[in-house]
């Protein structure tokens, strides 16, 4: 079974685990609870949120969206973070205009070679987070490649947020925000430039999606607070979710 660690971090709850191939081996509260006696598995199903998004972490290898994920998860950071095989999630707890959110990201790998294994996980996220290294042109060039594969295997109308990461290192910088911005306003998405090193802009960032998913879910007046079910689903099933909501 994929093994999961339980941490506190300074504001939210966490929860850790390494996703694999074998559906048996993906960890859920619906596998949990069929697990338990009928009186432990109806404790376990009590919702203790109002809304659950799950967000997915998307770039270039080496941009820091593993850094990104360790920041806002568990308010730490390393310099030498080992590169992301396959994809790694947790859970985070977040308070959002007196609504309890829990925030399920997920951070897929960055090679090339990986990108039949992370295209099953755009389908079912509630947002997508695109983010390139403020010291890589090539990195932000390659967002474009990501969009296609977004606009390929996610939901139609799927929230997405373009994130500059590295920013405190500003004698390397290449790709100036002025002109991600206005790459950004092209598409009609929100833009940040962060800094998991030193947190700059982090909590921001996956706190700025959170407010708009939560704006998208009351504007269509869907009480659903779950993500889209095949968002965990491995087995390649093509259908979708068509749902109407930010770019």
């Amino acid at each position: 079974a994929a093994a999961a660690a339980w941490t506190l971090a300074r504001t939210g709850e966490v929860r850790r685990g390494r996703a694999r191939k074998k559906k048996s081996d993906v960890a859920t509260k619906e596998t949990t609870a069929n697990a338990m006696p009928p009186s432990s598995a109806s404790a376990a199903n009590k919702r203790d949120y109002d809304y659950l998004f799950k967000l997915v972490l998307i770039g270039d290898s080496g941009v820091g969206k593993s850094c990104l994920l360790l920041r806002f998860a568990d308010d730490a950071f390393t310099e030498s973070y080992i590169s992301t095989i396959g994809v790694d999630f947790r859970f985070r707890t977040v308070k959002i205009d007196k609504k309890t959110v829990k925030l399920q990201i997920w951070d897929t790998a960055g090679q090339e070679r990986f990108r039949t294994i992370t295209s099953a996980y755009y389908r079912g996220a509630d947002g997508i987070i695109l983010v390139y290294d403020v010291t890589s042109a090539d990195s932000f060039d390659h967002v474009n490649d990501w969009l296609k594969e977004v606009n390929r295997y996610a939901s139609e109308g799927t929230c997405k947020l373009l994130i500059g990461n590295k920013s405190d290192r500003t004698s390397d910088k290449v790709v100036a925000a002025e002109k991600a911005k206005e790459f950004a306003d092209e598409l009609g998405i929100a833009f940040l430039e962060t800094s998991a090193k030193s947190a700059k802009n982090v909590e921001e960032a996956f706190l700025t999606m959170a407010g708009e998913l939560i704006k998208q879910r009351e504007a269509r007046g869907n009480g659903k607070s779950e993500p889209k079910k095949d968002g965990v689903d491995l087995r390649g099933d093509k259908t979708k979710s068509m749902l109407d909501g930010c770019c």
